[in-house]
């Protein structure tokens, strides 16, 4: 089923698990790396001594797995393939929320309970200690005695089996009817019965399982190679030889957002101090970065770099060791240890192996008797003391080893996406984006990277995007479907609808061309919202009072179409249009938040771009700055809008967060500390303007920020660049408006003043340059309150 996949064009991964290490498995084109060159294993994966199958787990794109899952049922008969069952239990947040829909407490109240549970995907909480760790379910069962027996109930039905499903990838083929093995469970919304026995017992009844696993990073790789070849590139011969050094330079700079396995900011920093230099180092660096091995980074990093500081306990183990630098990483190195040295056959040493991970007091002592008396039968024989010291140090290693053979072959990916990113890197981010079109904290941290990289990102635009993220003339070309409330099949329509016949002309011809049940009010509203309809109409506000009318006059022209009744010349006939609504036209604060809400980020500007104008930037340091400038303990002053607070219990009782702060620069991730926390919390909800102090801790190339303190960046103590306010107002300001925001700020007792210039369009393409006699407050206060007028541009501090 992989060769047919391949044959079909849908990307299968390069390996996954143990089987990378099996050379037949290589040579059939199963997996696509040679384990040879890397040293894998085969015995890793099947051995005389192994007593379990082994399983082929199998990455296929994320979005053409079903096809190879249909292909496998009617290859091998509809009766012998089933998916794998799985059962769902109640754990504490779905639990609280169930029995609060039962008990019928208004959603708000149950929704507002769940959410005092920490989100721990990887290690769920139980309710019992959500609710010793959270103060607030006191006070909420004092506040209503109902939540008392709530939880009461809640903590008696916690773990119980709560509904049935199927296994994310497992699929079992069987060389008979299923029917004779195992019960089945039939779904009528599958396309494939499920065994009625999980994973563990399915494979217990004597079922061979593969996991079809759906793997996004292969649809980026195929959408990116795409975008290259619809250019007439090509990727080049370092793309199979796995040798370009300027991949490895990206990686080695720790801008690796986006790039397979190396994303994260930890791994971020691993990749500074290691600096990979071959696919060897990447492979380690995958099987390193976990809790237990990461301790042995420094080691690795110091053999790297001065290869005289590497020992070896034996010389015989140089050959093994010497490709991580002298320490054991892999499970395959303490294989290839019990081999070399004590003469284990390879089964023998993956029985050692698993035996050590287990770390089964008896089997050890049994395990250890034996190493140490094939250390002495050798030819050149090993002292019990120093084959004692080795079988510990196996032992250690081997508790936490990676799989190399799985290493490897992520490896692989993590080096395509670092290769794509290297040399095609508009390309590789517009896939990226096109993959996460509804994740809009990963859009906007793909957005920033394309900013800091300076590739163009064309605005969503109704005449110019599609409705998925594409590439012109170098640069990306925001998707109409990622924003939010509009629908991607509602988008593909109205692009269909313009490229069958040509752009739209103004929103009333959009709307008598477009089918209302694909296009709603909603729709029309965050179109405007993200300043899709800017071509059609300048101002944004008009655009969104419009909508009411706009879907009206879409399924008027859908009924007159169903009805056959076409002007009385067909289509030439001009319709009576009415006029677009008036409304007041936005300021830039109210369009960049009018924008946020329909993107989900700040995509044309950002709230804090006046400001930053504004201030003196001696003492403030942007998200861009910070690896350059930060130094150990220094304490930094920065500025933010919230874009995300996660909060997380702490192990000493009480909760941390990260905070997301976003400044036009970039982001920066912030930990607040347990005893900050409630002091702040208030004042760092989502989208609140922030100045804050943080406290740098930087070790080798990994640097930490931790708040020390947080005010509204009203209340900041942020001094301007002069004395002087410069406004400028743009067509059809509210001057009204504008008059009164600054009678109410020259009545503020105590503020730093300074004169105001207004820059007064005059309609002609001429500006008129109008100085307020009075004098006002000039600090950031007042910049923020002159922005917040209707019809101001922007506001930026001068000198006198």
């Amino acid at each position: 089923f992989i060769k047919w996949a391949k044959a079909q064009g849908i990307p299968v991964g390069p390996g996954r698990g143990s089987g990378a290490g099996s050379l037949v498995a290589w040579s059939l084109l199963i997996t696509d790396l040679d384990p040879l060159r890397f040293d894998l294993l085969f015995e890793r994966f099947l051995n005389p001594e192994r007593v379990s199958m082994p399983d082929f787990d199998v990455d296929f794109c994320q979005e053409r797995r079903g096809e190879v899952i249909r292909y496998v049922r009617d290859k091998y008969g509809a009766d012998t393939v089933a998916m794998i069952i799985t059962f769902g239990t109640l754990q504490a947040k779905a639990v609280v929320r169930d029995v609060g829909r039962v008990m019928q407490m208004s959603y708000g109240q149950v929704d507002r309970l769940a959410k005092l549970i920490p989100f721990n995907p990887a290690n769920p909480p139980k309710l019992a200690d959500a609710i010793a760790d959270e103060p607030k379910f006191q006070e909420e069962t004092e506040r209503d005695p109902r939540v008392g027996e709530l939880l009461e109930t809640a903590l008696s039905l916690e773990g119980l089996y709560r509904n049935a499903g199927t296994h994310a990838a497992g699929v079992v083929i069987a060389d008979r009817p299923l029917t004779e093995l195992v019960p089945l469970f039939y779904d009528p919304r599958a396309d494939l019965p499920a065994s009625q026995f999980n994973m563990k017992w399915a494979e217990a009844a004597g079922l061979v399982k593969f996991d079809f696993l759906g793997l996004k990073t292969l649809t980026v790789i195929e959408r990116a190679l795409g975008f290259i070849r619809r250019q007439g590139q090509d990727v080049g011969p370092a793309w199979t030889s796995l040798d370009d050094p300027a991949t490895y330079e990206l990686m080695a700079s720790g801008e690796t957002l986006g790039i397979f396995q190396l994303e994260g900011q930890g791994m971020r920093d691993t990749l500074r101090r290691v600096k990979p230099g071959n696919l060897e180092d990447v492979i380690a660096i995958i099987s390193l970065y976990r809790p237990g091995p990461m301790d042995n980074i420094p080691v690795f990093c110091a053999g790297k770099d001065d290869p005289a500081t590497i020992t070896y306990q034996h010389p015989d183990l140089k050959p093994i060791l010497e490709a991580t630098y002298g320490v054991p990483v892999y499970q395959e190195q303490v294989m290839r240890m019990a081999q070399e040295l004590a003469g284990y056959s390879l089964g023998e040493a993956d029985l050692l192996r698993r035996a050590m991970g287990k770390k089964k007091q008896e089997e050890m002592d049994k395990q250890r008797a034996r190493f140490v008396e094939g250390c002495a039968a050798r030819e050149n024989s090993i002292s019990a003391p120093l084959a004692n010291e080795i079988f510990d140090t196996m032992a250690k290693f081997a508790g936490y080893g990676f799989n190399k053979s799985h290493a490897a072959a992520y490896a692989l990916i993590g080096y395509q996406t670092g290769y794509l990113k290297r040399h095609f890197p508009v390309e590789f981010l517009a896939a990226s984006m096109s993959l996460d079109l509804h994740n809009t904290d990963k859009l906007a941290a793909f957005f920033m990277e394309a900013r800091r990289l300076e590739i163009p990102v064309i605005a969503p635009d109704v005449n110019v995007s599609t409705a998925d993220f594409d590439v012109q003339d170098g640069s990306i070309v925001y998707a109409l479907g990622a924003l939010k409330g509009v629908g991607l099949e509602a988008m593909k329509h109205l692009v269909a609808e313009r490229g069958d016949r040509g752009a739209f002309a103004d929103l009333h011809d959009l709307a008598d061309r477009i089918d209302p049940r694909q296009m709603n009010k909603k729709a029309f509203e965050q179109l405007a919202k993200a300043g899709a309809f800017s071509s059609l109409e300048r101002i944004r506000s008009r655009a969104l009072a419009a909508a009411p009318m706009l879907a009206a006059v879409a399924a008027s022209a859908a009924e007159d179409r169903a009805g056959g009744q076409g002007g009385l010349f067909g289509d030439a006939e001009p319709a009576v249009r009415a006029a677009l609504p008036d409304a007041p036209p936005w300021n830039q604060q109210e369009q960049l938040d009018e924008e946020f809400k329909a993107v989900g980020f700040y995509l044309s500007g950002h709230p804090l771009d006046d400001v930053l104008q504004t201030i003196d930037p001696s003492r403030l340091t942007l998200a861009s700055e910070i690896s350059d400038t930060a130094e150990d303990r220094k304490v930094l002053e920065m500025i933010g809008v919230v874009r995300n607070r996660v909060e997380k219990p702490a192990r000493s009782g009480g909760k941390f967060a990260f905070l997301t702060l976003s400044d036009p620069s970039g982001e920066v991730e912030i930990m607040i500390m347990p005893e900050l926390l409630p002091d702040v919390r208030e004042r760092l909800e989502k989208s609140m303007a922030v100045s804050v102090s943080v406290e740098v801790r930087k070790r080798d190339e990994e640097i930490r920020l931790s708040l020390t303190r947080a005010v509204p960046i009203d209340e900041a103590r942020l001094r301007t660049q002069g004395k002087v306010l410069r406004v400028r107002l743009g067509i059809g300001a509210d001057t009204a408006a504008l008059a009164a925001v600054l009678k109410a700020m020259g009545s503020a007792p105590g503020a730093e003043r300074g004169e105001v210039v207004l820059d007064v369009p005059t309609g002609d393409g001429r500006v008129a340059e109008l100085r307020l006699p009075d004098r006002y407050p000039v600090g950031i206060k007042a910049v923020r309150a002159i922005k917040s007028a209707a019809g101001v541009e922007t506001v930026t501090a001068e000198a006198a």
